[in-house]
C-alpha cells in the first residue's frame, strides 16, 4: 500500500516543516513501512547546519525514521488517533551525510509492542548505501 503527503497527514499530527517524510512506498499495518524523503537545498534546517556545507543532522534523520515507524504503528485500527513518542534511540550510527539532492529510503520494522511501549529497527538508505541505523524505543499515547 502507498500513501501520499496529504495521506499521511491523515495518520500522522506532523506538519511543515517538521513532516520529514514524503511518501510511504509499501506499508503492512502494524509491522513496518518503507518511506521517502527527497532532500532538497530549502530544508529549513540547512541555513544553519552548515552554510557552506549543508549536512542534514542525524537527530532529524532519526525523526524520518520514527515518523516512517509511526506511520505503520498508528495505521492500525488499534492506536488511530493516537500519538507515538520517542522514548530512546539506541545503537544508532550515522554512516554517510545526508546532503541537498539525496532521496532518502526510510525503513521502519516494528519489532516488539508491550503495553503502550515498543521498539522498532530502522535504517536510512541514500541509493542503496546505509546512511543510519539505530533501534527507536517509543511509547504510544
Amino acid at each position: 500500500m502507498e500513501l501520499n503527503t496529504k495521506q499521511i497527514m491523515e495518520i500522522l499530527p506532523h506538519r511543515a516543516p517538521f513532516l520529514l517524510i514524503d511518501r510511504i512506498e509499501e506499508l503492512e499495518s502494524g509491522k513496518r513501512a518503507v518511506g521517502r524523503k527527497a532532500v532538497t537545498y530549502n530544508e529549513p534546517f540547512f541555513a544553519g547546519h552548515f552554510p557552506q556545507e549543508p549536512v542534514m543532522p542525524g537527530v532529524l534523520i532519526c525523526e524520518a525514521l520514527a515518523q516512517t515507524g509511526a506511520v505503520a504503528l498508528l495505521s492500525c485500527e488499534k492506536y488511530k488517533g493516537k500519538l507515538a513518542f520517542f522514548g530512546g534511540i539506541n545503537k544508532a550510527r550515522f554512516r554517510r551525510k545526508v546532503v541537498p539532492g539525496d532521496v532518502l529510503r526510510l525503513e521502519t520494522e516494528l519489532v516488539k509492542i508491550k503495553g503502550p511501549v515498543g521498539v522498532a529497527k530502522a535504517t536510512a538508505y541514500v541509493d542503496d548505501e546505509i546512511c543510519t541505523e539505530a533501534e527507536l524505543t517509543f511509547v504510544v499515547q
